[in-house]
């Protein structure tokens, strides 16, 4: 389906509603070209230095890390009620051992502005440039934090993405639902 250009902020609530269950898409392409999709459950959307921008964070332990180490872009795709088992799917497998496009039948579809793909069947899209990284500093986590989400001491990375196009379904409203 064609995609339509919309402002950053046009589908945020449906956004947000679908990070919290079943989550987002991130996809990233290495200096090999090859794209790989990761669920992503724990993000934010906002402003830094005036910018629009998509904050994310992806464990050192995770081969979507490298790839975005390696080319600094990065997409989100916001999948419909209709691909809730891919999202989960691309949550549990490695692209280090599945192409998980070919084995959830996705199709990578060129983005605007950054060399990372955006999936077809996804309905909305941010496309998104590394501004800035950083690891998280353990000792600066509340102690609970700590425990509940990282008993392996395994901590995220953080990167801020600004989002330099966002696209969209012509009905991504409809697909999304009222409540996205």
């Amino acid at each position: 389906m064609p995609k339509i250009s919309v402002p950053h902020d046009e589908y945020l609530t449906q956004t947000l509603r679908r990070l919290r269950s079943p989550g987002l898409l991130l996809v990233t392409a290495g200096a090999n070209g090859k794209p790989n999709p990761m669920t992503i459950g724990w993000a934010a959307i906002g402003t830094f230095w005036a910018k629009p921008c998509f904050t994310i964070v992806v464990r050192p332990s995770r081969y979507s890390y490298l790839l975005l180490v390696e080319s600094g872009d990065f997409t989100v795709n916001v999948a419909p009620p209709s691909l809730a088992e891919t999202v989960a799917y691309c949550g549990k497998v490695s692209g280090r051992d599945h192409d998980k496009f070919a084995e959830r039948g996705l199709t990578a579809m060129p983005s605007a502005t950054v060399r990372a793909p955006i999936i077809a069947e996804c309905v909305v899209h941010y496309e998104c440039r590394t501004l800035y990284q950083d690891d998280l500093d353990p000792e600066a986590l509340p102690a609970a934090v700590r425990t509940q989400c990282y008993p392996r001491q395994d901590y995220h990375r953080v990167f801020i993405g600004e989002i330099l196009a966002t696209s969209a379904d012509p009905d991504a409203a409809r697909l999304l639902g009222a409540q996205g």
